[in-house]
């Protein structure tokens, strides 16, 4: 039995081909009723024309001169370049992302707040390397303190953070573990709150690319910080050491994330930029020096932001299918997306998407709210761009005794219709 996935009004669609087959998807199984259409993109925001292109053709990536690197689309996740992205290696300060991203975390969910005062210990005051210069047996508001580690990248200040928070450097760095694990960064090991040098301490092009998407996307509103330019504390005024927050590009605006550098690590960085409704995440790792930081990582951004652009197709909870559910207290229910659904396709990009939709078309109660009931891929030109499970907005619970006999016997007549 064939039917239509309603499409939201940004797009066109001038035709639908429905088919029904026996199927087993996941964990339904039976008759799977499948609807495909074939979905231009003739989609207000994505700017694009009428005119088929039979293919788009994009050059090969710069090879930069860095150890490793990544170039991330921060929305839909996609990886458009990647070099010795897996390979384990010293990740210097950047390793305070996360140290930053847990102390935010923190304020997030409301067990600090800005104006809590965290107190700096011997130890603290003492670490060397890069400094925010606080002083031992003071306290220091905690806003303070992480403009400290995320502009100064102030090894004292991610010390005092670290301590208050689990009580020791150590204690906090398998918590920092802890989040890495769940963020499915399966390279990483954090030995401490700093980046500093320490045999075991090691993370991955790609592992810090996904922490910065983290810190783009589960806290905007403290994502700004990333962008300052300077910090003023202790009457010791110094600058970011991302320098192409200061360069200007047509092309896109670079507003983050951090620098590192140790002796073992080179000089690396990991930088966010964003044009339009576009933003891509660069990691950098093993580079010879300040400029050569700065400037491999504004190639990488330079070929993303000229060859690529990211889409939204659909909205978290958008209804994307209205489901026939048997046996149960309602008829129907609706399919939608947990998330936001992003594509990253290259520029000019114009063609068909086809959009397949597989759901049990005998589904019977009770479904909960949540349930995975479905499954939507999208491809284009046989390529396989994006595979989501479809899930049901609501709970239906089991009709009544005589509901459910009647239920039944329309269940049985259904069936047997299929599959004459």
């Amino acid at each position: 039995m064939g039917v239509s996935l309603p499409l939201p009004s940004r797009f066109t669609r001038p035709d639908t081909d429905s088919a029904d087959q026996r199927v087993t998807i996941g964990p339904f199984s039976s008759q799977i009723c499948r609807t495909m259409l074939r979905l231009p993109l003739i989609v207000l925001c994505f700017l694009f024309s009428n005119a088929a292109l039979a293919s788009v053709i994009v050059p090969a990536a710069p090879k930069l001169a860095a150890d490793a690197y990544i170039l991330m689309d921060a929305d839909s996740g996609q990886i458009l370049v990647e070099h010795e992205a897996d390979k384990p290696r010293p990740p210097a300060s950047l390793t305070k992302m996360m140290t930053s991203y847990i102390a935010v975390h923190e304020l997030q969910l409301g067990n600090v707040s800005e104006d809590t005062q965290i107190p700096i210990s011997v130890k603290a005051w003492r670490k060397g390397g890069s400094k925010m210069f606080v002083r031992e047996g003071t306290e220091v508001p905690l806003i303070d303190l992480l403009r400290g580690i995320i502009v100064q990248s102030g090894n004292d200040a991610s010390v005092a953070v670290a301590e208050y928070f689990s009580g020791s450097e150590e204690a906090y760095a398998e918590w920092m573990n802890q989040y890495a694990k769940t963020f499915g960064m399966n390279n990483t090991n954090f030995l401490n709150a700093t980046g500093w040098p320490v045999e075991g301490h090691y993370s991955t092009a790609r592992d810090m690319a996904i922490l910065a998407r983290h810190i783009i996307k589960d806290h905007p509103e403290y994502y700004s910080l990333y962008a300052e330019k300077y910090y003023e504390y202790n009457d010791i005024r110094q600058p970011n050491r991302n320098k192409l927050l200061w360069r200007r590009s047509s092309h896109f605006t670079v507003d983050g994330l951090k620098t590192g550098h140790t002796e073992e690590a080179g000089y690396c960085l990991a930088a966010s930029a964003k044009h339009e409704n576009t933003r891509f995440i660069a990691v950098v790792m093993g580079t010879r020096n300040e400029e050569a930081r700065a400037r491999e990582t504004q190639k990488l951004l330079a070929y993303g932001f000229r060859y690529y652009q990211t889409h939204k197709l659909y909205q978290a909870g958008e209804v994307l299918q209205s489901q026939r559910v048997w046996l149960g207290q309602r008829e129907n229910i609706d399919l939608v997306l947990e998330d936001d659904l992003y594509l990253t396709l290259p520029s000019g990009a114009e063609g068909d998407l086809d959009v397949d939709i597989t759901f049990d078309e005998f589904l019977e109660a009770p479904v909960q709210q949540g349930q995975a009931i479905g499954n939507m891929t999208i491809s284009r030109d046989g390529e396989l761009l994006a595979q989501r499970p479809l899930l049901a907005s609501a709970t239906v619970e089991e009709a009544g005794f005589f509901g459910r006999m009647w239920g039944k016997v329309q269940l049985f007549f259904a069936r047997l219709f299929a599959g004459a």
